[in-house]
């Protein structure tokens, strides 16, 4: 039987306010690991990010029960059993591997198709390696997940196209500019979903940032950690001429920026195209300003209609996803059943030679010396003739992993095999 549980919770299963009390760092992985490691637990990688925190174990030996290996995650954070262990799952056997290869594959994330957990993935079991904690069972099931999740991304679109408004508005500007490293961002407010359309651009290649603030102290602290230059807001029409983007995210009782000031902008730009992301509610760009030469205006319902349908276009690549999930599941199920037949082959033909060792004992008084060599022989090639046919159809029933496990059972009911 596969022995692999994983056991956690979720943001399907449980609000922050439960998920953030479950939450571990680095550090806190690293103690978990080792934790575990000493109550008997020797494999076990654990997963903790903002939506999920997820510990996949070989259950030991000794049979420690699942509340007890989660209590060692609550008891470490003082969370308790209450709320934490009522939104908790628990997902056993080939199931558990399914599990995480689907969420390798981005289809079991908060945002379909994120590319971020693949990584997370990948740094959770660099950990758990570091820490000596996984082995022969998890190696190979998270470098399958690794391998099921790059399929995914290479062989569908379940990745492509941006499903955030701050990755909507980096990927419109990438193809209006070619070359971002060239181009000039303006960020006109300090808010959050300004500076990670901010950030977005900077992974895109953006070249220069400036950022324009009603208080100039905010504008220093982000403009500081986006590695960008502060704009007083009191000039900031007077900037734009320089700039090629501009990203208005402020909460203004009227536009920041108008048809006027923008035509006189323009005649002073000349004819190079300026892409305008406002992303304020109420607006903060006057919708005229989308009908002067050479702007493109897009508010936030213009990017969620491009968020729309790039979600859809995820969605369209479920069914190609789950085969490759199906595929990587069927692959390592037969190579998890080919760990049971190589024991059982084994010590099928150990049981076979110590009943031959024990016959030859018992009659060697009646085989003359110069025969015991050839009767050893003789009853080795005997043993070997009986064993060959079933190993070989064992052997050849690893294909079809569900079959094969029901057989081995059968083999070592039959020969009296240890479970």
């Amino acid at each position: 039987m596969m022995n692999i549980v994983c056991l956690g919770l979720n943001h399907r299963v449980a609000p922050v306010s439960v998920r953030e009390k479950l939450w571990f760092s680095e550090d806190d992985v690293r103690a978990i690991l080792l934790r575990l490691k000493a109550s008997g637990v020797e494999e076990s990688v654990l997963i903790s990010t903002c939506n999920r925190t997820e510990l996949y174990y070989v259950p030991p030996a000794s049979g420690m029960d699942e509340r007890a290996v989660w209590h060692v995650l609550t008891s470490y954070k003082n969370a308790g059993d209450g709320e934490c262990s009522d939104a908790l799952y628990a997902v056993h056997s080939l199931h558990a591997v399914q599990h995480l290869f689907k969420l390798a594959s981005g289809i079991d994330s908060m945002v379909l198709g994120d590319v971020q957990i693949l990584n997370q993935i990948k740094s959770s079991y660099a950990i758990a390696q570091a820490c000596r904690s996984t082995g022969q069972v998890l190696n190979k099931m998270f470098s399958a997940a690794l391998h099921t999740g790059k399929r995914a991304r290479t062989e569908t679109e379940i990745g492509d196209g941006a499903v955030s408004v701050g990755y909507a508005a980096a990927e419109l500007a990438s193809k209006i500019f070619h070359d971002l490293s060239r181009k000039t961002a303006l960020l006109i407010g300090a808010g959050e979903t300004g500076e990670l359309t901010a950030q977005h651009l900077r992974s895109h290649g953006l070249g220069q940032l400036l950022v324009a603030n009603r208080t100039r102290e905010r504008a220093e602290q982000l403009s500081a950690r986006m590695n960008g230059r502060v704009v007083e807001f009191s000039e900031l029409v007077s900037a734009l001429p320089e700039v090629d983007i501009i990203i208005s995210s402020v909460s203004a009782p009227d536009y920041v920026l108008n048809r006027a000031a923008m035509d006189g902008v323009m005649k002073r730009r000349g004819p190079s195209p300026l892409f305008v992301i406002d992303i304020g509610v109420p607006r903060n760009v006057d919708p005229a300003v989308g009908s002067v030469a050479n702007i493109f205006l897009h508010d936030v319902d213009s990017l969620q209609l491009i968020i729309d349908k790039n979600v859809e276009r995820r969605k369209a690549e479920l069914p190609h996803v789950r085969d490759i999930v199906f595929e990587e599941l069927l692959q390592f199920d037969h190579w998890h059943a080919s760990l049971e037949l190589t024991p059982t082959i084994q010590q099928l033909r150990d049981q076979f030679e110590q009943i031959r060792q024990s016959e030859l004992e018992r009659f060697s008084h009646h085989i003359t010396a110069d025969l015991q060599d050839d009767v050893s022989i003789l009853t080795k090639r005997i043993i070997n003739k009986i064993l060959h046919t079933p190993m070989v159809t064992l052997k050849g029933e690893l294909g079809k992993s569900h079959e094969v496990k029901k057989d081995i059972q059968l083999v070592r009911a039959i020969f009296g095999l240890d479970p």
